[in-house]
């Protein structure tokens, strides 16, 4: 009797060609860095160790605004170029606001000083930084740990000769913008004193200071005596020193 034997399966052979396969795409989480899963594979036009970290933010947090778009055009530009785009940070906060108001935009910079990546992406300057000066430390940060940045509206790009060169020129624009600032200040007090305006806190009537004095001799706490008079704790003791002086 012949025994036929059934065809072995056929064993399922990896796919020569990988485009064929969907490739991960970073998660996006608001106000924190949230790194490609582990074990993943960037597309195959990626450059081994080149990190690049998108940086997204919009004023506000009330819906009306999303990030969407900024993802979408920098992720374009990441395919084009080959980058390997292992997190997206996003921030919901005005551009205005500090570090410990952008808690983003403070993950960005514990990632850059951490070196855990090799550039970082924005879709705007003003998605950075409201002010030159600022940007400009920004730029000091992300240059002395080796760190390029690309701007895509600006067209910025500092791992090239032309963006290192536009680094040098923002650092001389920032020290003539706080130039200029201290010049106005300074004009501003002096044609204030010109025209007889007092500088600094209002003076304090001499019917209250009287009452002030009365209440040091009852030696009233120096806080207790402002909030009573609703003046400057400075100025309660400023007069405690002139009485025992």
């Amino acid at each position: 009797m012949t025994t036929v034997q059934a065809p072995h399966p056929a064993r399922k052979g990896r796919d020569k060609n990988p485009s064929r396969k969907p490739q991960p795409k970073p998660a996006i989480m608001a106000g924190r860095i949230t790194p490609v899963r582990a074990g993943s594979k960037p597309p195959v036009n990626v450059p081994s160790g080149k990190r690049v970290a998108l940086y997204c933010r919009v004023s506000t947090a009330d819906g009306r605004q999303t990030v969407a778009n900024q993802i979408a055009d920098l992720t374009t530009v990441a395919d084009r170029l080959g980058w390997q785009m292992t997190e997206v940070i996003t921030d919901e906060a005005s551009g205005t606001k500090g570090r410990e108001k952008r808690p983003g935009y403070d993950r960005l910079l514990t990632a850059i000083t951490r070196r855990e990546i090799d550039m970082v992406a924005v879709w705007s300057v003003d998605r950075l930084a409201r002010s030159l000066s600022e940007l400009v430390g920004f730029l000091a940060e992300v240059q002395n740990r080796g760190i390029d940045l690309y701007l895509h509206r600006q067209a910025v790009d500092t791992s090239t000769p032309a963006g290192r060169a536009l680094f040098h020129m923002l650092g001389v624009f920032a020290e003539f913008e706080r130039a200029l600032i201290i010049d106005r200040v300074r004009a501003g007090l002096q044609r204030a004193k010109s025209e007889g305006k007092r500088l600094g806190r209002p003076a304090i009537s001499d019917a209250i200071r009287l009452r002030v004095e009365q209440e040091l001799h009852r030696r009233t706490p120096v806080r207790s005596i402002a909030r009573k008079f609703r003046i400057a704790p400075v100025s309660v003791r400023r007069i405690r020193a002139e009485l025992s002086g």
